[in-house]
């Protein structure tokens, strides 16, 4: 009898191995029919910001973005970074001429117009941002009202044509007028914190300026979600910061981690987000669970 196999020449339950872990991994990330996200009852519209570069704020907006589509909920990212990071990621065109965030900025479109699906899923739209933006911080300083520009081009009627269950921001990494725009147009907060040295520090003046905001322009606006990134297991560092962010920000700081992956690194390289470029990845399953853990804590807010 073979190895593998039984007497009645069956094939047994296959063996553990590290291909088939990751293949069972894929399969919930692509084959998502047992896994249903609750779609909530009103709109969310998040503005992910943390001026410190390199923190994986692009790559968790778009890879968050991406989990809630691929699991039924139409999702929306508004390319606010003049680099186009989160356009690249998500495969839309961004050269200097397609409508972009630039002109729906300055009232020339609507957000519609601006919108393009994006190659990951249909239910993921992506408002690009063109080089066109790296200006509009300037031009935005005389313009009436500036720090609105964004909210008022958010409206519930605009918001409506393209009717998404959640709207993400991706902010530079800056606290410019482009950052105020998205915290004065959004609803909630999420911060991105790597797990390495000087994790938390400049985060005092990221959220002093959410207090800023909420006292003048935007009464509304919820810090939710704390996002751990870049986490490695193998040093006593992580650990150290990961338990610093908890016992400053308790509850608002999600279960799930997001581990150093060379595969979340690669993926925007390729115009992919890392749930289609490797479903498999330990970050792609990751992700999927920071995206469940992001829904099913919203279902419980509306509830009480």
């Amino acid at each position: 009898m073979n190895a593998g196999t039984t007497d009645t020449g069956v094939a047994s339950e296959l063996p553990w191995t590290p291909i088939a872990e990751e293949a069972e991994r894929a399969t919930k990330v692509l084959h998502p029919e047992d896994l249903r996200l609750p779609r909530p009852r009103r709109r969310r519209v998040l503005t992910v910001a943390n001026q410190k570069g390199g923190v994986g704020k692009t790559t968790s907006a778009v890879n968050l973005a991406a989990a809630l589509a691929l699991h039924g909920l139409k999702v929306v990212v508004i390319d606010l970074d003049p680099q186009g990071n989160a356009s690249t990621a998500l495969g839309v065109e961004h050269r200097s001429g397609t409508p972009s965030v630039y002109e729906v900025l300055l009232g020339e479109i609507s957000l519609a117009d601006a919108a393009a699906v994006s190659n990951q899923s249909d239910n993921l739209l992506c408002v690009p941002a063109t080089i066109d933006l790296a200006g509009a911080e300037i031009e935005l300083v005389s313009m009436v009202a500036r720090e609105s520009r964004l909210k008022e081009a958010l409206t519930s009627e605009a918001l409506d044509e393209l009717s998404p269950d959640y709207v993400f921001i991706d902010c530079p990494p800056s606290l410019g007028l482009l950052t105020v725009n998205a915290m004065v147009a959004a609803q909630e907060v999420l911060i991105p914190i790597q797990c390495e040295y000087y994790a938390l520090e400049g985060l005092s003046q990221l959220l002093r300026n959410i207090e800023l905001v909420q006292s003048h322009l935007n009464p509304s606006l919820e810090i939710t979600t704390i996002l751990l990134t870049m986490y490695d297991g193998r040093t006593k560092l992580a650990d150290q910061v990961t338990a610093e962010v908890r016992g400053h920000f308790g509850d608002t700081a999600l279960r799930t981690v997001i581990p150093r992956s060379v595969k979340v690194s690669e993926a925007p390289g390729f115009g992919q987000t890392v749930l289609t470029y490797d479903p498999g990845s330990r970050g792609a399953m990751s992700y999927l669970d920071a995206a469940k853990e992001i829904a099913e804590r919203g279902a419980r807010r509306e509830t009480s």
